[in-house]
């Protein structure tokens, strides 16, 4: 009982917050949602998946990947979760996108942590084909996104190639606000591999969002993940058709993306060799802007920076806290930081 009205009181939280800069002089209230995405960095358990190469991550395998690592990340990775829940979202994200995951398993055993269970989170994930065993998934409040249906569509590589699998394309769809909205969760081909990969993820991706927007044209499409390259990059200005600006944007169908001016002044989600990348980012349909706030729009977007995500000695200072550094175990987070978008409608 404690736990069922804990979860309704941060509901109605959610539904009354105001926004200052919009409520000024007119009194309106929004209600705020929250949508994020976390790339887990290599979230594995200690036991052996039939057909992964997951050997790294097992007691005896070059991580030497023992049970209380495998605790003290989970505790971590749960940490910065449960520190999404915060002003702008005093009831946690209703949806979080999540890539380097093994299996159901550590999605479970992640939910189950203290920190989590008070937010209900319900779990989306499918087996996908990559050779290292690492997918895609979800976790989503269902009092703040009302879940319809799921599928992995696969990545397909148009030279027919079928032995670099790779990670698919995890498509949700449900309701936030008791509108329509498709979430597309996604973990493109690394740096190691030629830019064209990561340009046939971005045209696969936009006739996803294509065929979203055929069956239904007021949906709201959500792109998120890992794309291992920047907005600026080919496989996303120019296959995906994501936009800098949002006056670039002419149609429901056009894509925005918000991420390219925060890297622009100089800010990113992982580091390499002293320079920013941003590679985990939030794209959405143009349906999503506008100041008509009757509807769901979108109203910022922000990388998740706290002190404790951070590196503060050493070569690395300043760098991301990962789980692992030059083979040494850190007992940090991820190499990469999240990033979360926030929607408002106006509450009658």
């Amino acid at each position: 009982m404690k736990k069922v009205f804990l979860i309704c009181t941060l509901v109605v939280l959610q539904l009354v917050l105001p926004i200052s800069a919009l409520a000024q002089n007119s009194g309106k209230k929004y209600a705020v949602y929250c949508v994020a995405f976390y790339n887990q960095e290599n979230l594995f358990d200690t036991i052996h998946d039939a057909h992964k190469n997951d050997y790294e991550f097992l007691p005896n395998g070059g991580y030497h990947w023992t049970g209380l690592k495998y605790k003290n990340k989970l505790k971590n990775m749960a940490t910065v979760i449960a520190d999404f829940k915060d002003k702008m979202a005093p009831a946690g994200p209703a949806f979080i996108g999540l890539s380097e995951v093994e299996n159901r398993r550590v999605l479970e055993d992640l939910r189950n942590q203290e920190q989590l269970k008070p937010f209900g989170y319900e779990i989306i994930h499918e087996e996908g084909e990559d050779k290292r065993g690492v997918d895609c998934a979800a976790f989503y409040n269902p009092q703040l996104f009302k879940y319809k249906s799921h599928k992995l569509v696969p990545f397909i590589y148009e030279d027919g190639d079928t032995v670099h699998r790779t990670r698919g394309f995890l498509v949700c769809r449900g309701e936030i606000a008791g509108e329509d909205v498709a979430v597309i969760v996604n973990h493109w081909p690394s740096r190691g591999a030629k830019s064209d990969r990561r340009e046939i993820a971005g045209r696969q991706v936009k006739r996803i969002k294509d065929s979203l927007l055929a069956e239904n044209p007021d949906v709201k499409v959500i792109i998120m993940g890992d794309l291992n390259d920047d907005p600026m990059n080919v496989s996303i200005k120019e296959a995906m058709g994501a936009k800098r600006k949002p006056e670039h944007c002419k149609t429901a169908a056009d894509l925005y993306n918000p991420w390219w001016d925060i890297l622009a002044g100089g800010n990113g989600t992982l580091k390499f060799r002293d320079q920013w990348n941003l590679f985990d980012q939030i794209i959405f349909t143009g349906n999503l802007l506008g100041t008509d706030r009757s509807t769901l729009k979108f109203y910022k977007a922000e990388i998740f920076s706290r002190d404790y995500l951070f590196e503060h000695e050493g070569k690395f200072k300043g760098y991301p806290k990962r789980t692992h550094g030059s083979g040494i175990w850190l007992n940090g987070y991820s190499d990469h930081l999240p990033t979360r978008i926030f929607l408002i409608k106006e509450v009658k």
